[in-house]
């Protein structure tokens, strides 16, 4: 390994948790061949809306949203063998600090990207015509430039100063990346608490925000009356508002599993890695154990938010629905009279786009 910028130190009290080594390896494993997957193809689907005019403001969200999730995807074969080898680097430096970085700019772009989605979502429901009327794409291009700036900017500092720092555990050097925070002053402790706990403080402003849009959002939605339609079609309307209210309930699930519980734990866990509190022994380790649930609670919104953008947008979910009945047909042998259905079926959808487009283009 590169021992450029590498930090030494003597310590015998590194706080650890020996599962993560034998269970992070299999999840992140799980994680990386899942989440590429249904990343690759959520960009595959995206491009191909974009192709047929059908991307607006939400899905430039969904694709910056999924490019944020193939950084983060893209680095688990490092993290895979940091934990396979005992919590020890054998990478050089620059790696760790890139990787470290990923994981950050995955967490809070995707934090950013969902609150983004929420807060157009209320927009649009308290104020259709205004929202319609403005230049979506340039918003969503503008907004989704902000989102990076300011992420990557916060990130920064992970790139500046050295990841990597060697203990000497019993005469054995480990090498950690992004973990021990051993610092020399209690002044310098100090100032990256302050980082960890600015940073959570924010998190929980904007998961107010995320909640508050969400509610409103659905008092909004079943707080509108039924439209009329004709017999054939009157369950629609309902069906639409039923589509959208689970995809609110999407939203705010996939930040209070993967986000909420770690930015919970890392408060209590900064100050007892830094030795800032007067805690004992087995308090800080159940405090790092908990930690360590919560980063594969992070990691697994990779294969959340696919999830996500299932119930965002109908037209999203028409089209995979086509993608695979074409890919079907196209394997199958199917007789005349299955094909003459699916071809009615495929009729009926397209009629339901234009019936529901109204009430649809409030959500979307």
């Amino acid at each position: 390994m590169a021992q450029d910028n590498v930090s030494y130190h003597k310590n015998t009290n590194f706080l650890d948790s020996e599962f993560r080594y034998s269970l992070f390896p299999v999840f992140y494993g799980l994680v990386f061949v899942l989440g590429l997957v249904a990343n690759l193809y959520v960009l595959f689907v995206l491009h191909h809306m974009r192709e047929a005019k059908a991307m607006n403001e939400i899905r430039i969200y969904m694709t910056n949203l999924t490019v944020a999730d193939l950084l983060f995807i893209s680095a688990l074969p490092l993290w895979i063998g940091y934990y396979s080898n005992h919590g020890d680097w054998t990478y050089s430096d620059i790696l760790c600090r890139i990787t470290g970085t990923m994981f950050f700019v995955n967490t809070y772009c995707s934090i950013l990207f969902l609150t983004v989605i929420s807060v157009n979502r209320y927009w649009a429901v308290t104020r259709p015509l205004v929202a319609a009327s403005s230049d979506c794409w340039r918003r969503g291009t503008v907004i989704s430039a902000v989102v990076w700036v300011v992420i990557l900017s916060a990130a920064a500092n992970y790139l500046r100063e050295p990841g990597v720092q060697v203990d000497n555990i019993n005469g054995t050097n480990i090498s950690r990346c992004f973990e021990g925070f051993h610092r020399d002053t209690n002044e310098t402790r100090k100032e990256v608490a302050t980082y960890h706990f600015v940073i959570i403080g924010l998190f929980f402003v904007v998961f107010l925000l995320v909640v508050v849009c969400n509610v409103l959002i659905a008092k909004a939605l079943l707080a509108q009356p039924m439209t009329q339609a004709r017999a054939s079609t009157s369950k629609r309307p309902a069906g639409t508002k039923r589509r959208a209210l689970r995809m609110l309930c999407a939203v705010v699930s996939v930040f209070v599993i993967c986000f909420l519980p770690h930015h919970m734990v890392q408060g209590p866990w900064t100050l007892a890695v830094l030795e800032l509190s007067s805690w004992d022994q087995n308090i800080r380790q159940r405090l790092n154990d908990a930690h360590q649930i919560t980063l594969m609670l992070m990691g697994f919104n990779c294969l959340l938010d696919p999830v996500v953008y299932c119930f965002a947008t109908r037209k999203f979910r028409k089209y995979i629905q086509d993608h695979f009945q074409k890919i079907w047909r196209n394997n199958g042998c199917p007789n005349q009279t299955t094909t003459s259905n699916v071809s009615m079926k495929s009729r009926n959808q397209s009629e339901l786009i234009h019936d529901e487009e109204k009430l649809e283009g409030q959500i979307e």
